[in-house]
């Protein structure tokens, strides 16, 4: 899986200094929130420069990160950490802790390899909207995170599909660290390394397995 992951020459075009760190955790066993995983004391990259890369990247395809917030950005501005189920909050954690965008997916719930790419208009996306089950579609030229399927995350970190959300039955899944400059390459691997920490406590016999895709 973790080889066929592709990210798009648009994407190259558009942000040349994008790098993202794969990470694969295969026996995992979830459950609920415990309160555990929340504390996001010490951050790690607490400039606040990468936020605002994200920001600049999100106006490059035309969105306004005010009204769509980059993930890390809005997560920092929560305070408190929803309490999900203990995998999605061990990397809630990790992405507040270190200000990195991370995302989740369940693996058993892809179509093919994930792929990073320009959005021509007419993917699907499962979402919910006032409580109930919906399809939308990306805007032409959003970058968004897909498989054979369709969307799985918009606006490159902003939404997650509810097909792939990670859930207390979640055994195997895929985490995706994304960064831009100026944030260093040796706190992308940091941050690898403090999620595999917190997955192993969860999960000790889970096998995890990394790709660096750099610029």
């Amino acid at each position: 899986m973790l080889e066929q992951i592709v990210i798009d020459d648009a994407i190259r075009t558009l942000r040349p200094d994008f790098a993202v760190l794969l990470m694969t955790a295969e026996g995992l066993a979830n459950g609920p929130s415990d309160g555990r995983a929340v504390d996001t004391a010490g951050a790690e990259g607490a400039d606040g420069g990468h936020v605002e890369a994200w920001r600049e990247a999100y106006r490059g395809f035309g969105v306004n990160p005010k009204r769509a917030r980059p993930s890390v950005d809005a997560l920092l501005r929560r305070g408190d950490l929803p309490e999900i189920n203990r995998v999605v909050d061990a990397y809630n954690t990790i992405s507040v802790r270190f200000e990195l965008p991370i995302g989740g997916e369940d693996l058993d719930a892809y179509a093919g390899p994930a792929r990073l790419v320009r959005a021509t208009g007419d993917e699907p996306f499962d979402t919910v909207k006032n409580g109930e089950a919906v399809v939308e579609h990306p805007d032409a030229g959003e970058v968004v995170w897909r498989d054979d399927t369709g969307v799985t995350c918009r606006r490159w970190n902003w939404r997650q599909c509810t097909r792939t959300r990670i859930t207390e039955d979640t055994k195997n899944a895929l985490f995706i660290l994304e960064r831009l400059e100026p944030y260093p390459m040796d706190l992308l691997a940091a941050a690898g390394e403090a999620l595999s920490g917190l997955l192993a406590e969860i999960a000790p016999g889970a096998v995890v397995r990394t790709r660096l895709i750099e610029p």
